[in-house]
């Protein structure tokens, strides 16, 4: 297997005797606006018996021509052709399709958009790009994948990205790492539903396959299965439908599906096969000889579920390994299904026995899914700070088994999300009791209760997230602004906090430290009572510790933006970083001043603060930036060893400033806020595996010198930070050491292990039995919809598809679907 090239996009093509529709597609590949040197086009020429594979490396030398010995189907030829692709990511493209010129370049921006994104899913039109052929993806209860609206004029209501469970092959791209991950394409299926299976099971491992309008083909549609004879199509379909549906469905799932599954496939073949079932009952008499003629697509489905037992080893096999590493539930991923409830044949007898099925059997119910409303009042965007970042990984997290909102309080830009993102303006009740009705959890951080009053009064499970001692954060923000003025905002976050402390019913924390402060707080308050003691005398229930988390994929430095580019900044120089912003509440000044000394004796010393202006709108530039900029002039340093950054870094850009940086550091002064305080700017330092220097007192002061992660110094000893900046920057045995065991120690601070008890919670949420108690709210968790089925066909089908249609496709489509309709009877 060639080395990953990246950047580079693989495009893989199977040709079954089809030559001329390849040499077209291939043309069209080279009008891609898309670079050439990144672009590698992969042909597998699969086994077609003729002239084939003369014709493409005369016409196209190219490309990179693999000749298969034997027809290995649809599936069996991607994964040849992945086998031997170099890119970074791989694209399918079905011979007779042909891609819009932005066809790669809009798949790749959406790639870059969320290292989530597994798999993007292209639009496809026919070959005029009149009709649809893909624009999304559905899932019948009984397994079988379709692509609603295929074959309809295009709708005229905006497409817009979104995630779906599978793409269509004819053209589909896949990280290939993910695709590795996942083995490929399942070559059990020879064709049909491979793709399908390939997307379900990329979702179940918490991949997201998002699809992406502006990624657009055409394709020909060729009825190449009709030659060989229509039943052989049946024949693969509920084949491959039941192989789908037994190796992904979760246990209880599964068990309400299979048996309903099978039965019908035996109905559908009877149906396609015009038979009458009771022609063997012993009172009507029938021919007692012991053949009969009975049509090949009856036969099909019975060979189908024959092959079904005859792979049962296998698959069994492929079943245990697929539930063993999935993490994203059933009633998730049913999220994704669409319309569950259709027949897909429309004969009488056909549906008459699928209506006693769905009657029998609980496979057209919703499943339960909780509803979760996560509200921040920091900004969701490129640039978002640590509250923001704590409520997306949370929205992330819970996003795998629940059906999530994300609210920002101050404004939204547009972000790949496996979640839904509002921005709700505060004082907006409206917009937000809209969404609290909706819900059945609701995660909250900062103001948002003492915002909306739909939040004050609600009776859904509010889970506080109290990480921020606001009051104590005031006492330091606010001194500066008058006696007045500063005991008003202590006491006014005071009171904030109090309120979210009497009315949760579980709260998250970032520390140990934090965890007695605030049962010191719910003690006042009375909220440490009996009820509460009673089945959770630990309170674990009550409160729980949740501190900032880190990504388990290590930061990557794709390109330079501190050594070698910002003037003054050389790209051997020692460079310590300062993530985060600039506050009242730290020290950057006894910084500023040791490494203006430690410069008098290594002139390579160069300190960068990466954050002075906060990206919420409402922080203002604080004093401590100014006063810091006019010691590091007053000193000779500024821009020459002592860098300010103008404004905020990207989210998703930091981590080229981390993996140039030789340091991390922190510095702030000693107080009660200290304390109790969670400096989430160290998580960045052991993502990145990069020795600090941080003041004493805090959380992660404590762990720093506990776990020899770097050296702690006492606030405001410039000396001792001097000595300290020299020991992380040039000290080789310290720092190796120290970077052996923050690899070590980052690992318990992962979101997958920090997120736990929230996602435990809301796996199972309760109210607290005090507000129960009390009256305050009613007994029980999320409450959950009951659903009632009914028929698919009749009048009130009929005026249920009308509004699906118009709603997805625009009167147009309604028009086709009435004539259609009329036509058949």
């Amino acid at each position: 297997m060639p080395a990953t090239r990246h950047g580079v996009v693989s495009v893989v093509l199977v040709n079954f005797r089809g030559t001329d529709d390849t040499l077209t597609a291939i043309e069209h590949l080279g009008r891609l606006d898309w670079p050439a040197d990144c672009l590698e086009i992969v042909v597998v020429e699969n086994a077609s018996g003729d002239d084939s594979a003369a014709r493409i490396r005369s016409a196209a030398p190219h490309v990179l021509l693999i000749e298969s010995k034997t027809n290995l189907g649809f599936a069996g030829g991607c994964n040849l052709g992945v086998k031997e692709a170099s890119g970074e990511y791989v694209a399918f493209l079905n011979n007779d399709a042909k891609p819009d010129a932005a066809w790669v370049r809009a798949a790749v921006e959406r790639f870059e958009s969320s290292p989530s994104v597994g798999a993007v899913a292209s639009r496809v039109l026919d070959w005029e790009g009149q009709n649809v052929d893909f624009i999304g993806s559905a899932m019948t209860w009984f397994g079988q994948g379709y692509k609603p609206l295929t074959a309809q004029p295009v709708p005229n209501t905006p497409d817009v990205p979104r995630d779906v469970l599978f793409g269509t092959g004819s053209a589909m791209f896949v990280r290939r790492s993910v695709y590795d991950q996942l083995g490929g394409f399942d070559e059990r299926y020879f064709m049909f539903f491979e793709d399908v299976d390939l997307g379900w099971r990329l979702n179940l491992l918490g991949h997201r396959y998002v699809y992406e309008p502006a990624s657009l083909a055409y394709h020909k549609h060729h009825a190449s299965m009709s030659s060989f004879g229509a039943f052989k199509e049946t024949y693969l379909l509920e084949r491959n439908a039941l192989f789908t549906q037994y190796k992904n469905l979760g246990d209880e799932a599964l068990a309400n599906a299979l048996p309903a599954t099978l039965a019908l496939t035996v109905r559908r073949g009877v149906a396609k096969g015009g038979l009458d079932s009771t022609s063997f009952d012993l009172r009507k008499g029938a021919s007692n000889d012991p053949t009969m003629e009975i049509s090949k697509e009856t036969v099909a489905a019975v060979y189908a579920i024959d092959q079904f037992v005859e792979h049962l080893p296998s698959l069994v096999e492929s079943r245990e390994q697929i539930q063993r590493s999935r993490v994203v539930s059933d009633s998730r991923i049913w999220s994704l299904f669409g319309e569950t409830d259709a027949p897909s044949y429309t004969a009488e007898h056909y549906l008459e026995g699928y209506d006693k099925l769905v009657t029998a059997f609980p496979v057209t119910e919703t499943p339960d899914v909780t509803r979760v409303l996560v509200i921040t009042g920091d900004p969701i965007g490129v640039k978002m700070a640590g509250p923001a970042i704590r409520a997306w990984s949370m929205a992330e997290a819970l996003a795998k088994d629940n059906l999530v909102t994300l609210v920002s309080l101050s404004g939204v830009e547009p972000v790949s999300a496996p979640f839904d993102i509002v921005h709700i303006r505060p004082g907006d009740d409206r917009s937000m009791r809209k969404l609290e009705r909706e819900s059945d959890v609701i995660v909250f951080q900062g103001l948002a209760m003492a915002l909306f009053d739909s939040l004050r009064k609600t009776d859904k499970i509010i889970v506080a997230d109290v990480y921020d001692p606001m009051h104590l954060e005031q006492l330091e923000q606010g001194k500066e602004l008058g006696r007045e003025q500063w005991d008003k905002q202590v006491g006014d976050a005071t009171d904030v906090l109090n309120e979210q402390l009497e009315r949760g019913d579980f709260f998250l924390c970032a520390s140990e430290r934090q965890r007695h402060f605030y049962l010191g707080q719910l003690a006042a308050l009375g909220r440490i009572n009996p009820a509460n003691y009673a089945d959770d005398p630990d309170l674990d229930h009550l409160i729980d510790v949740v501190p900032f988390g880190l990504s388990e994929t290590a930061p990557v430095h794709e390109r330079d933006v501190l050594k070698g580019v910002l003037p003054g900044i050389g790209a051997d120089d020692k460079l310590l970083l300062w993530s985060g912003g600039l506050y009242n509440w730290f020290d950057p000044k006894s910084l500023i001043t040791a490494v203006a000394k430690l410069s008098e004796t290594h002139d390579d010393v160069r300190l960068f603060f990466q954050g002075t202006k906060h990206p919420h709108p409402g922080v203002p530039e604080m004093a401590i930036v100014a006063e810091s900029r006019a010691l590091a002039s007053e000193l000779g340093a500024l821009d020459t060893s002592v860098f300010f950054n103008s404004s905020w870094v990207d989210y998703a850009d930091r981590q080229n400033y981390l993996t140039e940086a030789d340091a991390g550091v922190s510095t702030h002064f000693s107080h009660v806020e200290t304390t109790f305080s969670f400096r989430t700017r160290i998580l960045d330092y052991l993502w990145a595996g990069l020795p600090m220097v941080v003041t004493a007192g805090d959380h992660f002061a404590q762990l720093v010198e506990e776990e020899k992660l770097g050296v702690v110094v006492p606030s405001g000893d410039v000396d001792a930070l001097t000595a300290a900046l020299e020991t992380v920057l040039y000290d080789e045995k310290f720092i190796a050491a120290a970077k052996r065991n923050i690899q070590r120690v980052r690992k318990r601070y992962f979101w997958s292990v920090v997120l736990a008890p929230l996602v435990d919670f809301v796996s199972d949420p309760r109210h607290a039995a005090d507000l129960v108690a009390k009256g305050v709210v009613g007994t029980g968790g999320a409450p959950r919809k009951a659903t009632t089925r009914r028929k698919k066909h009749g009048v009130r089908h009929d005026v249920g598809l009308f509004f699906h249609y118009m709603k997805n496709g625009g009167p147009a489509v309604v028009v086709k679907k009435v004539r259609s309709r009329l036509g058949r009877r």
